[in-house]
């Protein structure tokens, strides 16, 4: 099938700038997101940037770059741009890859392109896996997501969602998770038709969006499906940080040495 990858690269991180340039294992670390998505089944791997110098660090080693404003209020409105200044069509998919995910696993960018193929009926599609532990679920930076038997999400919340009433305050005392229900944590990968991309830019934020600050809620307010699906693999963490850099540079360096 077509599809095609963005990642989008951003300089200016208030927790890490200059993060998609850090070294990592001899190159920057938006190189290993970029060879990640190569190795994909994508037709094309476009990495969008605001800044001339990721943008000449990734034409040195190959990449193909599209320069975009830097006042872009949200991701998804630089994928817009990109995909506008391309000239791509309404109905080609495209897979939003953060400049973060240097381990991301390539079956995962296809999982979720051949999703949104398979279900017509989304305009969005992307993932989850499991919650393990109560601490996850209690978490507000774990996104938690629950969908319908079609695999259509219902919602996307900070919140421990769905809540067992009759359980809660006992498993809460006891550390565990409730039995009787899967509980999962939103993978933040993203496949989208163009057309969606699209009309998201003309949207007004959401009220569930701003109360949340999740920005998937303001297409559902606006009637789109999304498909959520179990990740076929699980999902490495990414480079929030420095400290997680180092984890990263250390992982690598053991498997490097194995």
């Amino acid at each position: 099938m077509s599809f095609s990858v963005i990642i989008p690269a951003r300089f200016g991180s208030t927790r890490f700038p200059g993060k998609p340039l850090a070294d990592l294992a001899g190159k920057p670390m938006v190189q290993h997101v970029y060879e990640r998505a190569c190795q994909s089944e994508a037709d094309r791997v476009i990495i969008a940037t605001d800044d001339p110098r990721i943008a000449d660090a990734a034409s040195a080693f190959g990449a193909e770059v599209c320069m975009t404003r830097g006042d872009h209020p949200s991701g998804t409105d630089r994928l817009q741009e990109v995909v506008s200044n391309i000239g791509f069509y309404a109905d080609d998919i495209v897979v939003n890859v953060q400049g973060d995910e240097p381990l991301i696993p390539p079956r995962l960018i296809n999982q979720v392109a051949h999703n949104l193929r398979a279900f017509p009926q989304a305009s969005i599609s992307t993932l989850s896996e499991p919650i393990q532990d109560m601490a996850s679920l209690l978490n507000p930076n774990v996104v938690k997501v629950v969908g319908n038997k079609e695999g259509m999400a219902l919602y996307f919340s900070r919140a421990p969602i769905a809540f067992p009433r009759d359980q809660f305050a006992a498993a809460q005392a006891s550390g565990k998770l409730p039995g009787g229900f899967n509980w999962q944590r939103h993978i933040g990968i993203y496949g989208y038709r163009v057309k969606l991309l699209n009309d998201f830019v003309q949207w007004p934020p959401a009220p569930l969006e701003e109360t949340e600050c999740l920005e998937q809620l303001r297409a559902m307010w606006n009637g789109a499906q999304v498909h959520v699906a179990e990740a076929d693999e699980q999902m490495p963490a990414g480079v929030d940080t420095p400290e997680d850099l180092e984890r990263i540079r250390q992982l690598l360096a053991s498997v490097i040495q194995s």
